[in-house]
């Protein structure tokens, strides 16, 4: 294969020291000091170098098409992951380059799949990828957690089956047939997420409730329910929201792919793709554009690492590759130098103690945070994730910082709490693809026993969020303050369980908006966006709307909707006092085609 030229921190990058780190690693240092170099501290003490490199850990399972029983490896993993919504076990199956014959690789809980090739044809299945919803009885609204990367696929039947919801991204694929995205027997789904993708027949969603492809091509495209979004796709249905509900638009403003692990011969890389702006299509045809970063340039994190630990890697300049499991964390993973990549494989999963912020990223130029899922703990953190500090201020327009299939969770698992999960001050943030969600079923569930008040708050100036999954919070699930934003597909449910109407009450308003603009606010834009309510626990609750935003000539949505599930609860209007009402226990969208 031809690779494109190498670009790479040198292994002489400054470092730099904070006085907490500098003392607290001395221990690790000792055990470390005749073992690697050393580096003077900014107070005289000796440090030990962390390495870069290594192997990835037990739990990332490497296969070539001389692998031994593929099938019942792969197999084995799923039967302990196929229902294991809420365990604590993480794999990544990844695939050499190479060809595999009579492969059917279910994906279960918590797994990604994923080829090593820099291409996705470089590593080619006879076979399938298969996500179905037997363990649930048919309905896959719960099929969450997994993903499948950068894998050729000439599917058995000729058709896929990727039947999922929330945080289940399809990125960097090439189905050489059709792809289904519904469950055997067509039971629900609420998915969903494609990128970067090829899909040589019909994309056939049938009962997926929503939708959204970004920067792809396609054969066709089957059908839509309530909210199908589509930006930069060849081969997309044209724009004729709400009959049927397709949203397209010709291009996706600014992207960026996700990071992935790729072998050139055999030495592990991070490719690490380039910006992309008006993108139409996938980043893959011809030479792909980006540069490639040897593992021995990252700190390969494995479970039992503390942050203290993590965070004196990013200060001596490594990157950070999580393997999977679950760290817990006393302190903020710190990442403040300018190009750091931070990618999970297999759902690397990050807990916050004592209320502390999982991970803070710096005013700085392209850090990418990639494939994380993070938990909240029980003692309240004030926020889960932030993306600069507090007035952050710098221009990041020509590289931006990414977060892409960063995913946060609030109870569910165990009881969790934070007042915000995700504060973005840095200005020109790409937000791809999050699902952001304060957990309806699980353990640790109920008002206040995982009381999150706020989903997203975006602060800083012309942010971009695409593909944005937002759900339950108890006050705004995602609040606008920066200029200049805009949002291409917003999914969301207003919290299920509010006690009563009271508890919702803002102000004079009846509930708080699914995604609110501040009044401050003057240029801001929206497409493809919808908002569902489920109030189970009081049937009577009226949300005044799903959407607020101020009415002025630089503020304009595209293609909004709310929806009553079953009647539990009712929406007066859809954007502010705009929109029919929803009414009666038929689930039917009230739709406003454009705003004002």
């Amino acid at each position: 294969m031809h690779v494109p030229p190498t670009h790479t921190v040198p292994p002489t990058a400054p470092r730099r020291h904070r006085r907490s780190r500098a003392f607290g690693f001395a221990a690790l240092a000792v055990s470390l000091l005749m073992a690697f170099p050393t580096a003077q501290s900014a107070f005289g003490d000796e440090a030990a170098d962390l390495p870069g490199g290594g192997d990835l850990g037990p739990n990332v399972l490497v296969f070539d098409p001389s692998t031994p029983d593929i099938q019942g490896k792969v197999d084995e993993i799923f039967k302990k992951q196929e229902s294991a919504q809420f365990g604590t076990d993480r794999y990544a199956l990844m695939f050499k380059p190479g060809t595999y014959d009579n492969i059917n690789a279910q994906i279960g809980f918590y797994t990604q799949i994923a080829g090593l090739g820099l291409k996705p044809d470089d590593t080619t299945f006879n076979g399938d990828v298969t996500v179905d919803a037997g363990w649930f009885n048919g309905n896959a609204t719960q099929n969450f957690w997994r993903s499948a990367e950068n894998l050729a696929l000439n599917p058995v039947s000729g058709t896929n089956r990727w039947a999922v919801s929330q945080a289940a991204p399809f990125r960097r694929m090439h189905v050489k047939g059709g792809l289904n995205l519904a469950p055997d027997g067509y039971g629900w789904a609420s998915g969903g997420y494609i990128a970067d993708s090829k899909i040589d027949g019909q994309v056939g969603p049938y009962s997926q409730q929503q939708w959204y492809t970004r920067d792809s091509s396609i054969g066709s495209w089957g059908n839509g329910v309530w909210n199908m979004t589509f930006s930069g796709v060849e081969g997309a249905p044209a724009q004729s929201f709400p009959e049927p509900p397709y949203t397209t638009l010709d291009n996706t403003p600014v992207s960026r792919e996700k990071p992935f692990l790729y072998l050139d011969g055999d030495a592990y890389k991070v490719f690490v793709p380039a910006k992309r702006t008006n993108a139409r299509g996938v980043s893959w045809n011809g030479t792909p554009q980006g540069e490639s970063i040897p593992l021995s340039q990252f700190y390969v994190v494995k479970p039992g690492a503390t942050a203290q630990t993590i965070n004196a890697a990013v200060d001596q300049g490594l990157h950070l590759l999580f393997t999977p499991g679950v760290y817990h964390v006393d302190q903020p993973i710190e990442i403040d130098r300018a190009n750091t990549v931070a990618l999970g494989l297999g759902l690397a999963t990050i807990i916050p103690d004592n209320g502390v912020t999982a991970i803070k990223v710096g005013d700085v130029d392209g850090v990418k945070l990639a494939g994380l899922l993070v938990d909240a703990g029980p003692v309240n953190s004030e926020t889960l994730v932030e993306v600069g500090p507090h007035g952050a201020s710098a221009d990041h327009a020509g590289n931006p910082t990414s977060l892409q299939d960063v995913f946060v969770r609030v109870g569910g698992a165990g009881p969790g709490k934070a007042t915000t999960s995700i504060v973005v001050n840095s200005d020109d943030t790409i937000i791809d693809h999050t699902w952001v969600w304060r957990a309806d079923h699980g353990d640790g569930v109920g008002w206040e026993t995982n009381r999150a008040d706020y989903g997203v708050h975006v602060k800083g100036d012309d942010v971009l969020a695409t593909g944005l999954f937002v759900e339950h919070f108890n006050k705004y699930d995602v609040q606008w303050s920066g200029e200049n934003g805009k949002t291409i597909f917003f999914q969301n449910e207003k919290a299920y369980d509010a006690p009563d109407q009271a508890a919702i009450q803002n102000g004079d308003i009846k509930g708080y908006a699914a995604y609110k603009v501040d009044d401050s606010v003057t240029t801001h834009e929206g497409w493809g966006m919808g908002s569902y309510c489920y109030f189970n626990v009081d049937p009577t609750i009226r949300q005044q709307h799903g959407f607020q935003a101020p009415v002025k000539p630089g503020v304009k949505f595209h293609d909004l909707l709310v929806v009553s599930l079953g009647g539990q609860g009712q929406y007066d209007h859809v954007i502010n006092d705009t929109g029919s009402p929803t009414s009666g226990t038929d689930t039917v969208p009230s739709q406003v085609v454009s705003f004002p």
